[in-house]
């Protein structure tokens, strides 16, 4: 089995680690040890997944994408996570650190966002449990996700303008880690992808590991190919976890201006090591993407790993494939998805009926989010 319970000190192959001040060291063993009690806890395992079935509303459909199916001549399962409360697969995760933070007598969720997804559902499980909420947001993603920075305030959430270099998720999340660093005792930082430091890509994948395990009883047969968007790559991680152990093929779409695991080298970004965009000096190059939430210059470090023993594959689409992708979706299926989730879309538009995807081939693909926060972008310029 190549997805381990928990990575031996942290570590997947030569990825992964805790690369982090020395005063987060104490909090992120903590913070291990928590998870670890707390996931074999038949009570904590109890609450959470009668969360997840009665306020997150899973399971969520694997719907049979029937005309897109015909005009590419395979068969494409679509993992409904749009459909999930909040709009995203980013509750399976944030439910579950939210249970965890109250387990730990924490009274503040600290974390970072992109698209904005993940701080909406940061807001919303916030709200539920009766604690404060602060959100770093780039300003530039503030300006391009308006709808999501109401709906955090709605909830009740402190979003917080980052303006410093690329005013995008990089710069956020290093923020959101020094505002944890300055309130390590009340505060739990909620990271939303499966990158940082230990325990936070394993503990994330777990949580999202029911998309997996969900797909993989809904498919009416093992799949040939199995595809979600890739950032930092919590969806994929979750998808993936379902599979791993199969002759399925994994396939992860990044963003070709973010691509880190095909652009990218060995380094270390948010605490951990992995493959990361780098510039000539070694230093963390900027990432580029029309999706805010793959506007980021890393990669999970089991992502890292399952690349680098050839586990799973990972490709590139441009923005361009991706608009076309998710206006395609759109008038074929009626199904309007996050400008992420088209990268998937895109990647598998482009491969139907080729090597990669042969005639007949059986495809189960992560719709991650639902693409209302993206309808203004879309309107303001990107056509079809």
């Amino acid at each position: 089995m190549i997805l381990m319970a928990e990575p031996a000190a942290g570590r997947f192959g030569d990825f992964g680690g805790r690369y982090v001040p020395e005063s987060l060291v104490p909090a992120c063993a903590e913070l291990a040890a928590a998870f670890r009690d707390a996931w074999t806890d038949k009570t904590f395992r109890d609450e959470l997944d009668e969360l997840l079935a009665v306020y997150a509303g899973r399971p969520t459909p694997l719907t049979p994408a029937r005309r897109l199916s015909a005009e590419l001549g395979i068969t494409l399962w679509l993992k409904r996570e749009d459909l999930a409360h909040t709009g995203s697969h980013k509750i399976n995760n944030v439910l579950g650190q939210a249970l965890l933070a109250r387990r730990l007598g924490r009274t503040r969720l600290i974390a970072e966002t992109g698209a904005g997804q993940h701080g909406v559902a940061t807001a919303t499980a916030a709200a539920l449990l009766g604690l404060s909420a602060t959100i770093y947001m780039g300003s530039r993603d503030i300006e391009r996700q308006r709808l999501n920075v109401f709906r955090m305030e709605m909830l009740g959430a402190e979003v917080v303008p980052v303006t410093g270099g690329s005013r995008t998720l990089k710069d956020a999340t290093n923020e959101a880690m020094r505002a944890w660093v300055a309130d390590v005792d009340s505060s739990h930082f909620l990271l939303g992808s499966v990158g940082g430091p230990h325990p936070y890509p394993w503990m994330v994948r777990e949580f999202q590991r029911v998309i997996g395990t969900e797909a993989r009883a809904q498919a009416p047969s093992l799949p040939d190919a199995v595809v979600a968007c890739v950032g930092g790559g919590s969806n994929a991680a979750g998808t993936f976890a379902g599979f791993a152990d199969t002759t399925a093929r994994l396939i992860g779409v990044e963003a070709s201006g973010g691509a880190a695991m095909t652009g990218g080298a060995p380094g270390v970004v948010h605490g951990t090591r992995s493959m990361v965009l780098q510039d000539a000096e070694g230093q963390v190059a900027e990432a580029s993407s029309i999706a805010a939430g793959l506007d980021y210059p890393g990669i999970g470090p089991e992502h890292a790993h399952l690349g680098a023993i050839g586990r799973a594959s990972y490709r590139t689409v441009t923005d361009a494939e991706v608009v076309t992708a998710i206006h395609r979706l759109a008038r074929a299926e009626g199904i309007i998805c996050a400008l992420e989730s088209a990268h998937a879309v895109a990647w598998v538009l482009r491969e139907a009926g080729t090597p990669l995807l042969p005639a007949g081939s059986k495809v189960l693909l992560t719709l991650s989010g639902r693409g209302d926060k993206d309808m203004v972008a879309l309107s303001e310029g990107a056509e079809a």
